[in-house]
């Protein structure tokens, strides 16, 4: 009899052993309001938290240049110094300065305000609204190796499965095998379909296979990926040109051609936007990773220099971080720390 009680009180000291070990484990978990605060937060993060190395690199400068003195040779020479050093570029720096400068400010305050609006203005009248036409809607995605473009079009198609378009990602990157690869894991990430084809397939081929699929599975937009090439090599460039030709031919007209473009590398990366449009008549610029850069200025050379509007910007790793271009709030995080 006392072995029995002995195990009946054993087994029930052991479950309040385990109830108390749950209720402490369940206590320590968020609820689920807590749980969606951290990407709550991430959404709500402002574009100046996110241009923090360019805020500070640039505002830093201005901010020293602004709490000085009389606006004299020596501040005009600190503004353009302070330009360049963002990459704005030399001849919008030029540009940018010399217009300030005719507007007379008494006062670095002005020179301030006047900066802003003159930044503002070169951003400002650009069509950077996605256009696409009936579905399913043909988009095509272009730019060099290591730009950051598979997950750009990852975080593409999310936001038009959020935005409740349907999605179908064409893997036309036949070249390299770790390219198909890592849009599967994307597109399986985001949940859209994709289409691809063997190592070494007919790219033009794998692109019209994908339109075809997003138009017999009633998608409303197909998303073509597109080998990682150097805008030197003619070659490569013209086979570019034969995935727009297909795909025009079949759709009717491709809707888009975006190329990405890499913030960190800065200036270096100018000359992919002429060569591309020449090819494939570029309409909108993704700038990725314009997050880990001090170079954020490259937007007012990109937008003065070659007229072709930045339609997104990347700024973080996460699937939502893809966000459209706004002008005004980006001059008003480019100048937060001045």
């Amino acid at each position: 009899m006392d072995s029995v009680l002995l195990v009946v009180l054993v087994l029930v000291a052991l479950g309040v052993a385990i109830t108390v070990v749950v209720v402490r484990r369940r206590s320590a978990l968020p609820s689920t309001e807590e749980r969606s605060l951290p990407d709550a937060r991430s959404e709500q993060r402002s574009l100046s938290d996110r241009l923090e190395k360019t805020r500070q690199a640039l505002g830093g400068r201005l901010k020293g240049l602004f709490s000085r003195g009389p606006v004299d040779e020596d501040f005009w020479t600190g503004l353009e110094e302070a330009l360049i050093a963002a990459d704005v570029g030399v001849p919008a720096t030029t540009q940018v300065v010399n217009r300030v400068r005719e507007i007379g400010p008494a006062d670095a305050a002005d020179a301030r305000v006047a900066l802003h609006d003159e930044l503002s203005a070169i951003l400002a009248g650009r069509d950077r609204d996605l256009h696409l036409g009936d579905a399913p809607s043909v988009v095509v995605v272009v730019g060099v190796n290591g730009v950051g473009k598979t997950t750009s079009i990852a975080k593409l198609a999310a936001r038009m499965e959020k935005s409740g378009s349907t999605a179908l990602l064409g893997a036309a990157d036949t070249f390299r095998a770790a390219a198909d690869a890592q849009l599967k894991t994307w597109a399986d990430r985001v949940g859209v379909e994709i289409v691809s084809g063997q190592p070494g397939a007919d790219p033009a081929a794998v692109a019209f296979d994908a339109y075809q699929a997003a138009r017999a599975r009633r998608r409303d937009v197909v998303i073509v990926d597109t080998a990682g090439r150097l805008h030197s090599k003619h070659n490569l460039m013209q086979e570019l040109g034969k995935i727009i030709r297909v795909l025009e031919r079949e759709a009717g007209s491709v809707d888009e051609i975006l190329l990405v473009l890499d913030a960190t590398t800065g200036q270096n990366g100018l000359a992919q936007i002429k060569q591309f449009t020449d090819v494939v008549g570029v309409t909108g610029i993704v700038l990725a990773k314009l997050d880990g850069t001090a170079k954020g200025g490259i937007v007012v050379a990109i937008e003065q220099d070659y007229g072709v509007p930045v339609k997104f910007i990347g700024v973080g790793e996460g699937v939502e971080d893809l966000i459209p271009f706004e002008p005004q709030e980006f001059v008003d995080a480019l100048l937060a720390d001045a």
